[in-house]
Protein backbone atom coordinates (compact mmCIF):
# COMPACT_ATOMS: atom_id res chain seq x y z
CA UNK A 1 0.00 0.00 0.00
CA UNK A 2 1.12 3.34 -1.07
CA UNK A 3 0.59 6.76 1.12
CA UNK A 4 0.62 10.00 0.35
CA UNK A 5 -0.19 13.39 2.77
CA UNK A 6 -2.05 16.05 2.71
CA UNK A 7 -2.43 19.45 5.26
CA UNK A 8 -4.96 19.07 8.04
CA UNK A 9 -6.69 22.00 7.30
CA UNK A 10 -6.89 20.75 3.43
CA UNK A 11 -9.77 18.24 4.82
CA UNK A 12 -11.97 20.31 6.57
CA UNK A 13 -12.46 17.90 9.38
CA UNK A 14 -10.52 19.34 12.50
CA UNK A 15 -11.02 22.81 14.65
CA UNK A 16 -9.46 25.77 14.24
CA UNK A 17 -7.65 25.69 17.44
CA UNK A 18 -6.36 22.04 16.32
CA UNK A 19 -4.67 23.50 13.37
CA UNK A 20 -3.12 26.69 15.29
CA UNK A 21 -1.72 24.29 17.79
CA UNK A 22 0.18 22.66 15.17
CA UNK A 23 0.95 25.82 13.41
CA UNK A 24 2.37 27.58 16.67
CA UNK A 25 -0.56 29.92 17.13
CA UNK A 26 1.50 32.58 19.92
CA UNK A 27 -2.03 33.12 21.69
CA UNK A 28 -1.90 29.04 22.25
CA UNK A 29 1.67 29.01 23.99
CA UNK A 30 0.79 29.53 27.45
CA UNK A 31 -1.86 26.50 27.13
CA UNK A 32 1.04 23.88 26.85
CA UNK A 33 4.06 23.09 27.98
CA UNK A 34 6.77 22.10 24.74
CA UNK A 35 5.74 21.80 21.08
CA UNK A 36 5.33 18.80 19.18
CA UNK A 37 8.18 18.26 17.80
CA UNK A 38 11.67 16.33 18.23
CA UNK A 39 13.17 19.58 20.01
CA UNK A 40 10.19 19.99 22.03
CA UNK A 41 10.30 16.15 23.12
CA UNK A 42 14.24 16.34 23.60
CA UNK A 43 12.98 19.21 26.34
CA UNK A 44 10.47 17.06 28.14
CA UNK A 45 13.03 14.36 28.22
CA UNK A 46 15.53 16.33 29.84
CA UNK A 47 13.56 17.98 32.59
CA UNK A 48 11.43 15.29 33.17
CA UNK A 49 10.95 14.79 37.05
CA UNK A 50 8.97 11.32 37.72
CA UNK A 51 7.96 11.13 41.13
CA UNK A 52 6.17 8.30 40.81
CA UNK A 53 7.00 4.72 42.06
CA UNK A 54 8.81 2.47 39.22
CA UNK A 55 8.59 -0.78 41.23
CA UNK A 56 5.04 -0.36 41.50
CA UNK A 57 4.00 0.00 38.38
CA UNK A 58 6.18 -2.76 37.23
CA UNK A 59 4.34 -5.17 40.12
CA UNK A 60 0.98 -3.88 38.33
CA UNK A 61 1.54 -4.65 34.94
CA UNK A 62 2.94 -7.92 35.54
CA UNK A 63 0.00 -8.95 37.86
CA UNK A 64 -2.32 -7.76 35.00
CA UNK A 65 -0.45 -9.81 32.55
CA UNK A 66 -0.34 -12.78 34.37
CA UNK A 67 -3.33 -14.54 32.85
CA UNK A 68 -1.93 -13.86 29.10
CA UNK A 69 0.93 -15.35 27.53
CA UNK A 70 3.25 -12.24 27.31
CA UNK A 71 5.31 -11.53 24.25
CA UNK A 72 8.87 -11.06 24.63
CA UNK A 73 8.67 -7.43 23.22
CA UNK A 74 5.91 -6.59 25.91
CA UNK A 75 8.06 -8.17 28.36
CA UNK A 76 11.29 -6.66 27.67
CA UNK A 77 9.52 -3.26 27.86
CA UNK A 78 7.50 -3.74 31.15
CA UNK A 79 11.22 -4.39 32.25
CA UNK A 80 12.66 -1.43 31.14
CA UNK A 81 9.85 1.06 33.17
CA UNK A 82 12.20 -0.05 35.97
CA UNK A 83 14.94 2.19 34.65
CA UNK A 84 15.02 6.07 34.60
CA UNK A 85 16.15 6.32 31.72
CA UNK A 86 13.08 5.06 30.50
CA UNK A 87 10.04 6.86 29.53
CA UNK A 88 6.36 6.58 28.30
CA UNK A 89 4.07 7.70 25.54
CA UNK A 90 0.86 6.82 26.18
CA UNK A 91 -2.54 7.30 24.51
CA UNK A 92 -5.60 6.36 26.38
CA UNK A 93 -9.12 5.54 25.10
CA UNK A 94 -12.67 4.20 26.29
CA UNK A 95 -13.41 0.43 26.03
CA UNK A 96 -14.94 0.20 22.98
CA UNK A 97 -16.61 -2.86 21.38
CA UNK A 98 -14.29 -4.95 19.75
CA UNK A 99 -11.64 -1.79 19.43
CA UNK A 100 -14.91 0.22 18.33
CA UNK A 101 -13.58 3.11 15.02
CA UNK A 102 -10.52 3.17 13.27
CA UNK A 103 -9.24 5.96 15.45
CA UNK A 104 -8.85 3.88 18.22
CA UNK A 105 -6.11 1.80 15.86
CA UNK A 106 -4.43 4.86 14.75
CA UNK A 107 -3.78 6.58 18.28
CA UNK A 108 -2.11 3.07 19.25
CA UNK A 109 -0.37 3.45 16.12
CA UNK A 110 0.69 6.38 16.23
CA UNK A 111 2.38 5.81 19.80
CA UNK A 112 4.27 3.08 18.44
CA UNK A 113 5.45 5.05 15.89
CA UNK A 114 6.71 7.98 17.97
CA UNK A 115 8.34 5.54 20.76
CA UNK A 116 10.54 4.00 17.90
CA UNK A 117 11.35 7.39 16.75
CA UNK A 118 12.06 8.73 19.59
CA UNK A 119 14.54 5.79 20.31
CA UNK A 120 16.29 6.85 16.98
CA UNK A 121 16.66 10.38 17.95
CA UNK A 122 18.00 9.61 21.27
CA UNK A 123 19.17 6.08 21.98
CA UNK A 124 20.68 6.37 25.38
CA UNK A 125 16.66 6.34 26.49
CA UNK A 126 14.33 3.96 26.34
CA UNK A 127 10.41 4.19 25.44
CA UNK A 128 7.50 2.36 26.13
CA UNK A 129 4.54 2.97 23.99
CA UNK A 130 1.64 2.60 26.75
CA UNK A 131 -2.20 1.89 26.06
CA UNK A 132 -4.08 3.42 28.95
CA UNK A 133 -7.86 1.87 29.38
CA UNK A 134 -10.22 3.67 30.41
CA UNK A 135 -12.02 1.01 32.32
CA UNK A 136 -13.04 3.65 35.23
CA UNK A 137 -15.12 5.53 32.17
CA UNK A 138 -19.22 4.81 33.03
CA UNK A 139 -20.61 5.53 29.99
CA UNK A 140 -21.33 2.38 28.56
CA UNK A 141 -24.11 3.44 25.74
CA UNK A 142 -20.78 5.04 24.26
CA UNK A 143 -18.33 1.95 23.88
CA UNK A 144 -21.40 -0.81 23.43
CA UNK A 145 -21.90 -0.90 19.73
CA UNK A 146 -19.66 -1.00 16.76
CA UNK A 147 -19.93 0.07 13.45
CA UNK A 148 -18.90 -2.44 9.97
CA UNK A 149 -19.56 -0.82 6.75
CA UNK A 150 -23.79 -0.72 6.70
CA UNK A 151 -24.27 -2.73 9.83
CA UNK A 152 -24.13 -1.78 13.29
CA UNK A 153 -23.69 -4.50 16.09
CA UNK A 154 -24.81 -3.71 19.66
CA UNK A 155 -23.88 -5.31 22.83
CA UNK A 156 -27.26 -5.36 24.85
CA UNK A 157 -27.18 -5.06 28.56
CA UNK A 158 -27.16 -3.11 31.30
CA UNK A 159 -24.37 -1.21 31.91
CA UNK A 160 -23.38 0.30 35.47
CA UNK A 161 -20.64 1.54 37.17
CA UNK A 162 -17.04 1.10 35.82
CA UNK A 163 -17.08 0.05 32.49
CA UNK A 164 -14.09 -2.06 33.09
CA UNK A 165 -15.69 -4.01 35.74
CA UNK A 166 -18.54 -5.15 33.66
CA UNK A 167 -19.11 -8.42 33.09
CA UNK A 168 -18.78 -10.32 29.68
CA UNK A 169 -21.56 -13.33 30.65
CA UNK A 170 -24.13 -11.29 27.83
CA UNK A 171 -21.12 -10.64 24.98
CA UNK A 172 -21.56 -13.56 23.21
CA UNK A 173 -24.63 -12.66 20.89
CA UNK A 174 -22.91 -9.67 19.67
CA UNK A 175 -19.66 -11.51 18.99
CA UNK A 176 -21.38 -14.32 17.02
CA UNK A 177 -23.04 -11.40 15.14
CA UNK A 178 -19.32 -9.84 14.45
CA UNK A 179 -18.03 -13.15 13.66
CA UNK A 180 -20.73 -13.63 11.29
CA UNK A 181 -19.51 -10.00 9.37
CA UNK A 182 -16.16 -11.05 9.41
CA UNK A 183 -17.36 -14.82 7.25
CA UNK A 184 -14.95 -17.54 6.29
CA UNK A 185 -11.96 -15.94 4.63
CA UNK A 186 -8.28 -16.87 6.01
CA UNK A 187 -8.56 -13.22 7.79
CA UNK A 188 -11.70 -12.66 9.08
CA UNK A 189 -11.86 -16.14 10.56
CA UNK A 190 -8.19 -15.04 12.21
CA UNK A 191 -9.96 -11.83 13.31
CA UNK A 192 -12.98 -13.58 14.49
CA UNK A 193 -11.08 -16.01 16.76
CA UNK A 194 -9.14 -13.42 18.53
CA UNK A 195 -12.34 -11.74 19.52
CA UNK A 196 -14.05 -14.69 20.37
CA UNK A 197 -11.13 -15.96 22.75
CA UNK A 198 -10.69 -12.05 24.03
CA UNK A 199 -14.36 -11.58 25.10
CA UNK A 200 -15.78 -15.15 26.06
CA UNK A 201 -12.85 -16.33 27.58
CA UNK A 202 -12.53 -13.26 29.98
CA UNK A 203 -14.99 -12.30 32.69
CA UNK A 204 -15.01 -8.43 32.33
CA UNK A 205 -14.24 -5.77 30.00
CA UNK A 206 -10.76 -4.99 30.99
CA UNK A 207 -9.39 -7.98 30.53
CA UNK A 208 -10.98 -8.97 27.36
CA UNK A 209 -9.85 -5.54 26.02
CA UNK A 210 -6.25 -6.08 27.16
CA UNK A 211 -6.34 -9.51 25.26
CA UNK A 212 -7.49 -8.20 22.10
CA UNK A 213 -5.41 -5.75 21.97
CA UNK A 214 -2.54 -7.31 22.88
CA UNK A 215 -2.97 -9.91 20.13
CA UNK A 216 -2.91 -6.84 17.70
CA UNK A 217 -0.01 -5.14 18.66
CA UNK A 218 2.31 -7.15 20.98
CA UNK A 219 5.19 -7.64 18.65
CA UNK A 220 5.38 -4.00 18.69
CA UNK A 221 5.91 -3.75 22.01
CA UNK A 222 2.79 -2.29 23.48
CA UNK A 223 2.08 -1.97 27.09
CA UNK A 224 -1.54 -1.62 28.33
CA UNK A 225 -2.01 -0.73 31.96
CA UNK A 226 -5.33 -0.55 33.64
CA UNK A 227 -4.95 1.77 36.39
CA UNK A 228 -8.24 1.34 38.43
CA UNK A 229 -5.59 -0.57 40.88
CA UNK A 230 -5.57 0.28 44.51
CA UNK A 231 -1.85 0.81 44.55
CA UNK A 232 -1.54 3.04 41.64
CA UNK A 233 -4.09 5.26 43.25
CA UNK A 234 -2.69 5.49 46.69
CA UNK A 235 0.05 7.42 44.83
CA UNK A 236 -2.77 10.13 43.70
CA UNK A 237 -4.42 9.98 47.49
CA UNK A 238 -2.76 13.10 48.34
CA UNK A 239 -4.05 15.23 45.23
CA UNK A 240 -7.43 13.50 45.34
CA UNK A 241 -7.77 14.28 49.13
CA UNK A 242 -6.63 17.82 48.43
CA UNK A 243 -8.61 18.44 45.36
CA UNK A 244 -11.84 17.32 46.44
CA UNK A 245 -11.53 19.36 49.63
CA UNK A 246 -10.42 22.66 48.46
CA UNK A 247 -11.62 22.47 44.90
CA UNK A 248 -8.30 23.62 43.42
CA UNK A 249 -8.84 21.65 39.71
CA UNK A 250 -12.41 23.74 39.60
CA UNK A 251 -10.64 27.14 40.16
CA UNK A 252 -8.14 26.46 37.46
CA UNK A 253 -9.75 24.56 34.72
CA UNK A 254 -12.12 27.26 34.73
CA UNK A 255 -9.64 30.60 34.51
CA UNK A 256 -8.23 28.21 31.45
CA UNK A 257 -11.26 28.27 29.74
CA UNK A 258 -12.29 31.69 30.44
CA UNK A 259 -8.40 32.44 28.71
CA UNK A 260 -8.70 30.25 25.75
CA UNK A 261 -12.37 32.25 25.31
CA UNK A 262 -10.99 35.62 24.99
CA UNK A 263 -8.42 34.28 22.60
CA UNK A 264 -10.99 32.48 20.69
CA UNK A 265 -11.31 29.02 21.58
CA UNK A 266 -14.43 27.08 22.88
CA UNK A 267 -14.14 25.22 25.72
CA UNK A 268 -13.98 21.38 25.23
CA UNK A 269 -14.93 20.23 29.02
CA UNK A 270 -16.24 21.51 31.71
CA UNK A 271 -14.84 20.87 35.39
CA UNK A 272 -16.96 20.67 38.36
CA UNK A 273 -16.81 21.89 41.49
CA UNK A 274 -15.48 18.66 42.69
CA UNK A 275 -13.71 16.35 40.05
CA UNK A 276 -13.68 13.16 41.15
CA UNK A 277 -16.38 9.64 41.64
CA UNK A 278 -17.16 7.66 44.27
CA UNK A 279 -16.33 3.65 42.50
CA UNK A 280 -17.31 0.78 43.83
CA UNK A 281 -19.01 -2.89 42.03
CA UNK A 282 -21.89 -1.10 39.76
CA UNK A 283 -21.45 2.15 41.16
CA UNK A 284 -20.10 5.28 39.92
CA UNK A 285 -21.19 8.23 40.58
CA UNK A 286 -20.12 11.89 41.57
CA UNK A 287 -19.25 13.74 44.78
CA UNK A 288 -20.82 16.57 45.52
CA UNK A 289 -20.88 19.11 48.73
CA UNK A 290 -24.06 19.98 50.10
CA UNK A 291 -25.31 21.22 53.27
CA UNK A 292 -21.84 20.50 54.31
CA UNK A 293 -21.32 17.11 54.14
CA UNK A 294 -19.85 15.33 51.05
CA UNK A 295 -22.00 12.94 49.11
CA UNK A 296 -22.16 10.21 46.32
CA UNK A 297 -25.14 11.59 43.92
CA UNK A 298 -27.93 9.62 43.45
CA UNK A 299 -26.92 7.43 46.93
CA UNK A 300 -27.62 7.46 50.73
CA UNK A 301 -23.87 7.44 51.13
CA UNK A 302 -22.69 10.68 53.10
CA UNK A 303 -19.21 11.50 54.62
CA UNK A 304 -17.71 14.12 57.18
CA UNK A 305 -14.65 16.03 55.85
CA UNK A 306 -12.92 13.93 58.33
CA UNK A 307 -14.61 10.62 57.66
CA UNK A 308 -14.03 11.64 53.82
CA UNK A 309 -10.12 11.99 54.33
CA UNK A 310 -9.82 8.10 56.21
CA UNK A 311 -12.16 7.03 53.72
CA UNK A 312 -9.49 8.07 50.59
CA UNK A 313 -6.73 6.82 52.96
CA UNK A 314 -7.87 3.63 53.57
CA UNK A 315 -9.61 3.32 49.81
CA UNK A 316 -7.79 5.11 47.18
CA UNK A 317 -9.31 3.06 44.40
CA UNK A 318 -13.00 3.90 45.45
CA UNK A 319 -12.07 7.68 44.43
CA UNK A 320 -11.84 7.71 40.51
CA UNK A 321 -11.21 11.17 38.81
CA UNK A 322 -12.59 12.38 35.58
CA UNK A 323 -12.15 13.98 32.36
CA UNK A 324 -10.38 16.81 33.59
CA UNK A 325 -8.30 14.81 36.85
CA UNK A 326 -7.57 11.59 34.70
CA UNK A 327 -4.95 12.98 32.89
CA UNK A 328 -3.15 14.44 36.12
CA UNK A 329 -3.57 10.73 37.54
CA UNK A 330 -1.88 9.33 34.50
CA UNK A 331 1.06 11.62 34.73
CA UNK A 332 1.58 10.66 38.30
CA UNK A 333 1.63 6.80 38.56
CA UNK A 334 3.78 6.84 34.56
CA UNK A 335 6.88 8.33 33.15
CA UNK A 336 5.62 10.16 30.45
CA UNK A 337 6.75 12.76 27.96
CA UNK A 338 4.57 12.69 25.48
CA UNK A 339 0.53 12.57 25.07
CA UNK A 340 -1.33 10.77 21.90
CA UNK A 341 -4.81 12.15 21.33
CA UNK A 342 -7.31 13.25 18.65
CA UNK A 343 -8.30 16.87 18.21
CA UNK A 344 -11.13 17.29 21.32
CA UNK A 345 -8.41 15.37 23.38
CA UNK A 346 -5.60 18.01 22.47
CA UNK A 347 -8.31 20.77 23.29
CA UNK A 348 -9.70 19.54 26.67
CA UNK A 349 -5.69 19.01 27.48
CA UNK A 350 -5.06 22.65 27.16
CA UNK A 351 -7.44 23.22 29.51
CA UNK A 352 -5.28 21.62 31.97
CA UNK A 353 -2.18 23.12 32.06
CA UNK A 354 -2.63 25.49 35.20
CA UNK A 355 -3.81 22.36 37.39
CA UNK A 356 -0.60 20.48 35.91
CA UNK A 357 1.22 23.59 37.34
CA UNK A 358 -0.58 24.05 40.49
CA UNK A 359 0.03 20.46 41.57
CA UNK A 360 3.66 20.74 40.62
CA UNK A 361 3.32 17.71 37.75
CA UNK A 362 5.22 17.73 34.24
CA UNK A 363 3.21 18.19 31.78
CA UNK A 364 3.59 16.07 28.03
CA UNK A 365 4.01 17.30 25.02
CA UNK A 366 0.99 16.81 23.29
CA UNK A 367 0.56 14.89 19.75
CA UNK A 368 -1.84 14.85 17.76
CA UNK A 369 -2.75 11.17 16.66
CA UNK A 370 -2.05 10.17 12.98
CA UNK A 371 -5.71 10.30 10.85
CA UNK A 372 -5.89 8.43 7.69
CA UNK A 373 -8.23 7.60 5.10
CA UNK A 374 -7.89 4.51 3.17
CA UNK A 375 -9.17 4.34 -0.75
CA UNK A 376 -10.30 0.86 -1.26
CA UNK A 377 -9.44 -0.48 -5.31
CA UNK A 378 -12.95 0.33 -6.32
CA UNK A 379 -13.10 3.61 -4.89
CA UNK A 380 -9.76 4.31 -6.42
CA UNK A 381 -11.03 3.25 -9.59
CA UNK A 382 -13.81 4.79 -9.80
CA UNK A 383 -11.99 8.34 -9.02
CA UNK A 384 -9.33 7.60 -11.88
CA UNK A 385 -11.73 7.30 -14.42
CA UNK A 386 -13.76 10.38 -13.24
CA UNK A 387 -10.60 12.71 -12.79
CA UNK A 388 -10.61 13.59 -9.06
CA UNK A 389 -7.32 13.18 -7.53
CA UNK A 390 -7.36 11.78 -3.37
CA UNK A 391 -6.87 14.82 -2.07
CA UNK A 392 -9.81 17.07 -4.35
CA UNK A 393 -12.60 13.80 -2.66
CA UNK A 394 -12.13 15.55 0.61
CA UNK A 395 -14.56 18.52 -0.65
CA UNK A 396 -17.97 18.65 0.11
CA UNK A 397 -20.90 17.11 -2.36
CA UNK A 398 -22.12 20.54 -3.80
CA UNK A 399 -18.69 21.47 -4.67
CA UNK A 400 -17.06 17.94 -5.60
CA UNK A 401 -20.08 17.94 -8.50
CA UNK A 402 -19.98 21.77 -8.97
CA UNK A 403 -16.32 21.37 -9.82
CA UNK A 404 -16.48 18.48 -12.04
CA UNK A 405 -19.35 19.70 -14.24
CA UNK A 406 -17.00 22.54 -14.62
CA UNK A 407 -13.74 20.25 -15.63
CA UNK A 408 -15.62 18.37 -17.93
CA UNK A 409 -18.26 20.31 -19.63
CA UNK A 410 -17.96 21.36 -23.58
CA UNK A 411 -20.42 24.42 -22.86
CA UNK A 412 -19.57 27.47 -21.62
CA UNK A 413 -21.16 27.77 -17.88
CA UNK A 414 -20.30 31.02 -16.46
CA UNK A 415 -21.71 34.23 -17.72
CA UNK A 416 -18.86 35.95 -16.20
CA UNK A 417 -18.13 37.85 -19.41
CA UNK A 418 -21.74 38.66 -20.06
CA UNK A 419 -21.96 40.40 -16.81
CA UNK A 420 -19.12 42.47 -16.87
CA UNK A 421 -20.30 43.35 -20.71
CA UNK A 422 -24.22 44.10 -19.09
CA UNK A 423 -22.55 46.38 -15.80
CA UNK A 424 -20.19 48.84 -18.32
CA UNK A 425 -23.26 48.82 -20.29
CA UNK A 426 -25.57 49.86 -17.98
CA UNK A 427 -22.96 52.42 -16.39
CA UNK A 428 -23.28 54.21 -19.67
CA UNK A 429 -26.80 54.40 -19.38
CA UNK A 430 -26.77 55.83 -16.02
CA UNK A 431 -24.25 58.49 -17.09
CA UNK A 432 -26.55 59.28 -19.96
CA UNK A 433 -29.49 59.15 -17.52
CA UNK A 434 -28.48 61.54 -15.39
CA UNK A 435 -27.19 64.36 -17.53
CA UNK A 436 -31.53 64.17 -18.40
CA UNK A 437 -32.32 64.02 -14.82
CA UNK A 438 -30.17 62.89 -12.04
CA UNK A 439 -33.13 61.34 -10.27
CA UNK A 440 -32.90 58.40 -13.23
CA UNK A 441 -29.20 57.70 -11.95
CA UNK A 442 -31.37 55.22 -9.86
CA UNK A 443 -33.27 53.87 -12.16
CA UNK A 444 -30.51 53.16 -13.46
CA UNK A 445 -28.85 51.07 -10.97
CA UNK A 446 -32.00 49.16 -10.01
CA UNK A 447 -32.59 47.95 -13.61
CA UNK A 448 -28.37 46.76 -13.49
CA UNK A 449 -29.36 45.26 -10.39
CA UNK A 450 -32.28 43.26 -11.40
CA UNK A 451 -30.34 42.47 -14.67
CA UNK A 452 -27.12 40.26 -13.29
CA UNK A 453 -29.72 39.12 -10.79
CA UNK A 454 -31.57 37.66 -13.42
CA UNK A 455 -27.82 36.58 -15.47
CA UNK A 456 -27.15 34.82 -12.13
CA UNK A 457 -29.94 32.66 -12.27
CA UNK A 458 -29.32 32.23 -15.60
CA UNK A 459 -26.29 30.87 -14.81
CA UNK A 460 -27.64 28.54 -11.91
CA UNK A 461 -30.15 27.01 -14.45
CA UNK A 462 -27.01 26.51 -17.26
CA UNK A 463 -25.41 24.48 -14.29
CA UNK A 464 -27.95 22.34 -13.64
CA UNK A 465 -29.04 21.33 -16.99
CA UNK A 466 -25.38 20.65 -17.51
CA UNK A 467 -25.61 18.30 -14.63
CA UNK A 468 -28.47 16.36 -16.03
CA UNK A 469 -26.36 15.76 -18.74
CA UNK A 470 -23.92 13.92 -16.78
CA UNK A 471 -26.05 12.40 -14.32
CA UNK A 472 -24.37 8.76 -14.58
CA UNK A 473 -21.10 10.38 -13.61
CA UNK A 474 -22.15 12.62 -10.88
CA UNK A 475 -23.97 9.56 -9.12
CA UNK A 476 -20.33 7.97 -9.56
CA UNK A 477 -19.41 10.54 -7.26
CA UNK A 478 -22.25 10.84 -4.55
CA UNK A 479 -21.40 7.15 -4.13
CA UNK A 480 -17.59 6.80 -4.03
CA UNK A 481 -17.91 10.58 -1.45
CA UNK A 482 -20.59 8.26 0.41
CA UNK A 483 -18.77 5.41 0.43
CA UNK A 484 -15.34 7.04 1.78
CA UNK A 485 -17.02 9.59 4.18
CA UNK A 486 -19.65 7.09 5.67
CA UNK A 487 -22.59 8.86 7.35
CA UNK A 488 -20.85 12.79 5.80
CA UNK A 489 -17.86 11.72 8.24
CA UNK A 490 -13.99 10.72 8.41
CA UNK A 491 -14.17 7.24 8.05
CA UNK A 492 -11.76 6.67 11.18
CA UNK A 493 -14.61 7.88 12.87
CA UNK A 494 -17.55 5.03 12.11
CA UNK A 495 -15.85 2.21 10.67
CA UNK A 496 -14.34 -0.31 12.54
CA UNK A 497 -10.84 -2.30 12.04
CA UNK A 498 -13.31 -5.79 10.88
CA UNK A 499 -13.48 -4.63 7.05
CA UNK A 500 -9.73 -3.55 6.58
CA UNK A 501 -8.57 -6.12 8.32
CA UNK A 502 -10.88 -9.04 6.32
CA UNK A 503 -9.78 -7.19 2.67
CA UNK A 504 -6.04 -6.71 4.08
CA UNK A 505 -5.08 -8.77 7.29
CA UNK A 506 -1.75 -8.19 9.06
CA UNK A 507 -0.97 -5.93 5.90
CA UNK A 508 -3.12 -3.05 7.08
CA UNK A 509 -1.50 -2.67 10.45
CA UNK A 510 1.93 -2.94 9.25
CA UNK A 511 0.96 -0.39 6.21
CA UNK A 512 0.21 2.04 9.20
CA UNK A 513 3.07 1.21 11.49
CA UNK A 514 5.74 1.97 7.95
CA UNK A 515 3.20 4.76 6.94
CA UNK A 516 2.34 7.43 9.77
CA UNK A 517 4.20 10.05 10.66
CA UNK A 518 3.58 11.07 13.93
CA UNK A 519 5.81 13.85 13.40
CA UNK A 520 4.05 14.85 10.25
CA UNK A 521 1.93 17.26 11.12
CA UNK A 522 -0.33 15.95 7.64
CA UNK A 523 -3.44 13.57 7.09
CA UNK A 524 -2.45 10.42 5.34
CA UNK A 525 -4.37 8.81 2.57
CA UNK A 526 -3.74 5.26 1.87
CA UNK A 527 -4.67 3.62 -1.68
CA UNK A 528 -3.50 -0.30 -2.83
Amino acid sequence: MQATYIPYSQTNAFSGLVLDYLAGQPDLAAFYAERPDLEGLGKTIEKRNFGGNRQTLVKVLKNQYSNLKTHQAVANNIELLLREETFTVTTGHQLNLFTGPLYFIYKIVTAINLALELKIAYPEQNFVPVYWMATEDHDFAEINHVQVEEELISWIQQGNGATGRLSTKTVAAAVTAYKGYLGLSANGRKLGSLVEDAYLGNSNLADATRQLVNSLFEKYGLVIINADEPELKAQFAGIAADDIVHRHSAAHIAASSEALASCGYGAQVHGREINFFYLRDHLRERIVFEDNVYKVNKTDITFSESGLLAEINEHPDRFSPNVVMRPLYQEIVLPNIAYIGGGAEIAYWMQLKANFDFYKTDFPVLILRNSALLIDPRSKQNLFRLGISPDEIFANEETLVTNWVHNNTRNQLFLADESREIQALFDRIKLQAFKIDKSLSESADAAKTKTLHLLGNLEKKLLRAEKRNHEISLQQIKNVKARLFPGGSLQERVLNLAPMYVNYGEDFLSTLIERFQPLGQQFTIITP
